[in-house]
């Protein structure tokens, strides 16, 4: 048996890693080498940037020269199959170091005169919404090179989705994957979850709560970049868990234009003191909405499901109520009617359980929706642990999946059945001669009465 002081021998050690340079390159090391050894996870990673389906190789530290300087860029990638390939150079950043603009700018020059498609940042830094790189170049520089960004926890998620939920057929590559997602987990390996709401979270936050906030105050872009940088990483972490894409809900223009987003964002917690968004988990009833109240400090997490079309308003809400059934009791549930204004009927669960009426605010009126939310406390410190935002909302969002989401089924009508043949009472009758032959005309309990003999 082992002694309790003995280290397992790993593939991909995090001992011995002594400062920002060292944990940059084996991080980079274990990743491409990992890439080219696990078949699925080399393609999961380079398919979205238009990689062909081929041979993965993988170099660190390639010397380039650009004018009269040397550059290392941290890694290459070259993807080929037949006759097409895919080269990309690679820029690693771990821990709390940034990307730099002038050495994202170099390897964009060198990756134009060398042909290459594109070059690839890797950084704990995650940007609002996908696809937008977390640093501002020269965009003359983009005309024939194109850039990507990866953040360490999306490489986590990819290679965690890989392993446990999509597959890898090798189980000797299986194992590999496995070790390094070991290592990226590690907090020494530079890989950080995510970390900071920004150094201006804290002005931001008292001046929505003093009302003096502006559109034009320093850091509060900032802010609500981070919010949906926090939304993003939410959808990550929970997508790692359940195995399946999980994605912040943007509209066309938001994703073409990122800047339209953070304005609106802006604009509303300047009027109110709220920043909200939502989430897409594929096969549930609706988006996962979260808001953050930063003058009331309370996080709140909904969901909106249509109401059955069929039944009275109570069996409506009993049917939602069932689905319910072991969800927390001080969870609130409101009910919209057709036709009506404003704000609908609401209550706590633990009311609605004992009375579904409470819901039903005119029984004449057809319910045709129901909102589920759950509201906690916001923490309001600007980092992670005991009392911070960043947990506040994660918490809330797990939770609020486990108790509500997962446990909620949109409804569908039940399929129409077939009515029974009539049954004579002579058998040597013809079916022809009976009088009492069922017609498409005849209403169903008339027919039920007939096979009865009622008639």
């Amino acid at each position: 048996m082992a002694d309790e002081s003995w280290h397992e021998a790993r593939l991909i050690p995090t001992s011995g890693i002594n400062g920002a340079e060292e944990q940059e390159r084996r991080a980079t090391s274990a990743l491409l080498a990992v890439m080219t050894a696990v078949r699925e996870f080399g393609r999961a990673l380079t398919k979205p940037y238009g990689a062909p389906a081929g041979h993965v190789e993988t170099y660190i530290e390639v010397p380039f020269d650009l004018g009269d300087k040397r550059l290392y860029p941290d890694g290459l990638i070259r993807v080929s199959r037949g006759s097409k390939s895919w080269t990309a150079l690679v820029e690693v950043k771990t821990a709390g170091n940034t990307l730099a603009v002038e050495q994202i700018e170099n390897y964009l020059d060198i990756a134009r005169e060398r042909g290459f498609d594109a070059v690839l940042t890797i950084s704990n830094e995650i940007p609002p919404i996908a696809g937008q790189h977390p640093t501002r170049v020269d965009k003359r520089k983009l005309r024939k090179v194109d850039l990507h960004h990866l953040s360490w926890t999306h490489v986590l998620a990819e290679a965690v989705l890989q392993k446990e939920f999509r597959g890898v057929a090798d189980p000797d590559q299986a194992w590999i994957l496995g070790e390094l997602i070991r290592y990226l987990e590690h907090p020494r390996s530079g890989a950080m979850e995510f970390e900071d709401m920004s150094d201006s979270w804290v002005a931001t936050r008292d001046a929505v709560t003093a009302s003096t906030l502006r559109k034009t105050d320093k850091g509060v872009q900032e802010v609500a970049a981070r919010f949906d940088a926090l939304l993003r990483f939410a959808s990550l972490q929970l997508g790692r868990q359940l195995g399946t894409e999980v994605t912040p809900v943007l509209s066309r223009k938001e994703l073409a234009e990122p800047a339209l987003r953070t304005d609106a964002l802006v604009a509303q917690l300047v009027d109110t003191g709220l920043l909200s968004g939502a989430i897409r988990i594929p096969d549930t009833v609706g988006p996962l909405v979260v808001t953050a109240d930063l003058r009331a400090k309370t996080v709140t997490c909904h969901v909106d499901l249509d109401a059955p079309k069929e039944g009275r308003p109570t069996t409506r809400v009993n049917w939602l109520i069932r689905q319910l059934k072991s969800a927390p009791e001080g969870i609130r549930i409101e009910a919209s009617a057709a036709h009506a204004r404003g704000a609908g009927a609401a209550d706590l669960l633990r009311v609605v359980r004992d009375d579904p009426g409470v819901l039903v605010a005119d029984p004449t009126k057809e319910l045709r929706s129901f909102r589920v939310a759950v509201t906690r406390a916001m923490g309001s410190k600007r980092g992670r642990g005991r009392g911070a935002f960043i947990d506040s909302v994660l918490d809330a969002v797990d939770a609020f999946y486990a108790d509500v989401i997962q446990n909620l089924k949109a409804w569908s009508a039940a399929p129409p059945r077939l009515r029974a043949e009539p049954v004579t009472a002579d058998p040597t009758v013809g079916a022809a001669l009976s009088s009492t032959s069922l017609s498409s005309q005849d209403e169903p309990d008339l027919a039920v009465t007939r096979q009865s003999g009622g008639l």
